[in-house]
């Protein structure tokens, strides 16, 4: 059932999705040992809204999956951004793509009602503020709640839980 804040909804509603894909898969791994089922994400952050454009951040690294996991995302309907992994002296990795979502999310926001940030990541934060105080949009953010931050949630128009029915959104 529809909340009162999902129930604002409305047609004409423009919407942009920015999927922070390390997020959503180390959540969905850790949580509960499965995979992300992309395309009903995709489904129920644009709900009856007219869809402007879906962002998919991913990082690249040498797994040979990783060719097919990303033409699937594109077939879906996703746009690609992609970005090889870092690996510093000494060992430690580094993958985000925080200010690369931010940038993306500002830039396309006034074109859009609603920006819809698939992440759990209180990073995003003054993204979130920013957002709402300076380009007048609604923000949603999709999630699975056990891994996201409070904070986050706290400051969003409407925030879906993936743990509410994790199987829908697993594969």
């Amino acid at each position: 059932m529809l909340n009162k804040k999902q129930q604002a909804m409305y047609k004409d509603q423009r919407v942009g999705i920015f999927i922070d894909v390390q997020n959503l898969y180390y959540s969905a791994k850790n949580l509960y040992k499965a995979k992300v089922n992309f395309n009903e994400i995709l489904k129920i952050a644009v709900g009856n809204r007219k869809l402007i454009r879906a962002f998919a951040y991913v990082i690249k690294t040498d797994e040979l999956k990783e060719k097919t996991f990303f033409e699937a995302l594109e077939n879906i309907g996703f746009e690609i951004k992609s970005k090889d992994l870092q690996v510093f002296y000494g060992g430690m990795k580094k993958g985000d793509w925080d200010v690369g979502i931010a940038t993306d999310a500002i830039e396309l926001a006034p074109k859009l009602d609603v920006v819809v940030l698939v992440s759990g990541d209180g990073d995003f934060t003054p993204l979130v503020e920013h957002l709402q105080r300076v380009e007048g949009c609604k923000v949603e953010v999709i999630a699975f709640g056990k891994s996201s931050s409070s904070k986050l949630i706290e400051h969003v128009d409407n925030f879906y839980d993936l743990d509410i029915n994790p199987r829908r959104f697993l594969i």
